[in-house]
């Protein structure tokens, strides 16, 4: 028989009772049950690893044999030395799937939050999953499945006061969102809401009574209408084998919830407006906190045939009240739900304030691209006009040259003063004759000429 469930159990500290053989015929014509989904992100891992040791002879030998304190300290871990070579290498393939499997986790959420192309220590992130140990990537050890059960352990144990913590904060949510709807509707429409509504909570509550979970009254009932056994004929003893669906000799969660579907169903129909189905999961889990409070006397989730037997001695199993529904208890109080409402403001007012940063940081980008794009344009029109002054033809500047590259100086024409000129002494400038040409005070020699200079 299959030990999926049995391990799964005995993560939340969970005694395994030795499994009851059936007969040949009838386990080849069953189907095995559907494995348990625990509701952790490493359900299918967990799964996973319980599938292959199970597998193992020696391994299973000793689960059976092993208590729920065992199991929980992780002293049961120690016997994965013992298991055979191919169990191992089907384990080390799992835990590098796992591994691999959480590296594209961590990296999805760093390319959400964070830059591309940044280095990731892997390892140093996996430190903050511990349901397996990051040192060693590549082979599962006996600390893996220590880490694993005892991580498992953890969390299941908390998950019945999670799921009642986020019920609570459902229904404060939809009560907040019913007054602020009524709030913005004028007088007379509100009344007519308010009438709808009150119609609607008396509609759900008119129902058969609901049996106590667990009460004789109640297992009658499923005795009569869904074994299709007479009442007046009820054996405590044969009702367990008969729920016991399974065949491990205890009544695990799965197969106690299972009871209550009849006294669900007088309460909640998916069909009707006024019935919600979250609440009937609601009260399917008070339902078996009920029986496991009452029943379950070694505190180990699960229920055993002399437990079971027990508690069909008890007073309250005969006598028992009828069960409150959810809508009857009070899920809330009024000083809880103005609490949590301040909580809504105080979140609403922290997102317009981060919104109304984010719309300035915009504007200021906005406002900041707006002069890029100009400084830009001033580039291109400062480079367009370098790109034109290169290509039109620049005019010649600088004195002529003589054949060898010399620079020559010419005569000044007779009509324009030298440059010089000025700067000559009064001895050397023209004197102005009346009635004739001028002359100059010192005649050069008839003989001296202009000559060219050359400067090399």
């Amino acid at each position: 028989m299959r030990l999926t469930w049995l391990v799964s159990a005995a993560l939340l500290g969970l005694a395994i009772c030795v499994p009851i053989e059936r007969p040949k015929e009838k386990q080849e014509a069953e189907t095995p049950p559907d494995q348990a989904d625990t509701g952790l992100f490493y359900n299918r891992y967990l799964q996973e690893v319980i599938n292959v040791l199970e597998t193992d002879g020696h391994f299973r030998e000793k689960l059976q044999a092993a208590d729920a304190e065992d199991i929980k300290s992780g002293k049961l871990s120690k016997e994965l030395d013992f298991v055979s070579h191919h169990v191992r290498t089907k384990l080390d393939e799992l835990k590098r799937q796992e591994v691999s499997r959480l590296r594209m986790l961590l990296k999805a959420k760093m390319d959400a939050t964070m830059e591309q192309d940044v280095q990731v220590d892997h390892r140093t992130l996996l430190k903050q999953f511990e349901h397996l140990d990051p040192q060693n990537q590549h082979t599962f050890e006996a600390r893996d499945l220590e880490l694993l059960i005892q991580t498992a352990t953890k969390h299941l144990e908390n998950f019945d006061a999670d799921h009642h913590n986020e019920f609570k904060r459902y229904e404060m949510m939809k009560e907040h969102e019913r007054r602020e709807y009524l709030k913005s509707l004028d007088e007379e429409k509100r009344r007519e809401e308010e009438a709808r509504y009150e119609e609607l909570k008396k509609k759900h509550k008119e129902h058969p009574k609901v049996n106590a979970p667990g009460s004789k009254d109640q297992l009658k009932e499923v005795w009569q209408e869904t074994d299709g056994l007479d009442p007046n004929e009820f054996n405590p003893k044969t009702f367990f084998n008969l729920h016991d669906t399974n065949s491990d000799g205890v009544l695990d969660e799965q197969e106690l919830e299972a009871l209550f579907t009849k006294e669900l169903e007088k309460v909640y129909d998916p069909r009707n407006e006024e019935d919600d189905m979250l609440e009937m999961e609601e009260e399917r889990l008070r339902m078996r906190e009920h029986v496991m409070k009452n029943v379950d006397l070694n505190r180990d989730r699960l229920v055993n045939l002399d437990e079971f037997l027990r508690s069909t001695q008890k007073k309250e199993f005969n006598e028992a009240d009828g069960w409150k529904t959810v809508e009857e208890t009070q899920v809330y109080s009024e000083a809880e739900l103005q609490r949590f409402e301040a909580e809504l403001v105080a979140q609403e007012a922290e997102l317009g304030r981060r919104a109304e940063q984010l719309h300035r940081q915009r504007e200021e980008l906005e406002q900041r691209q707006v002069q890029l794009n100009a400084q830009k344009k001033e580039y291109q029109q400062a480079v367009l006009q370098m790109e034109q002054r290169k290509s039109q033809p620049q005019p010649e500047q600088g004195h002529p040259a003589g054949p060898g590259g010399e620079l020559k100086f010419q005569a000044q024409p007779p009509h324009a003063a030298p440059a010089d000129q000025a700067r000559l002494p009064d001895s050397h400038r023209e004197v102005p004759v009346h009635g004739g040409a001028p002359q100059n005070q010192a005649e050069p020699s008839q003989t001296q000429q202009h000559p060219q200079v050359a400067i090399h």
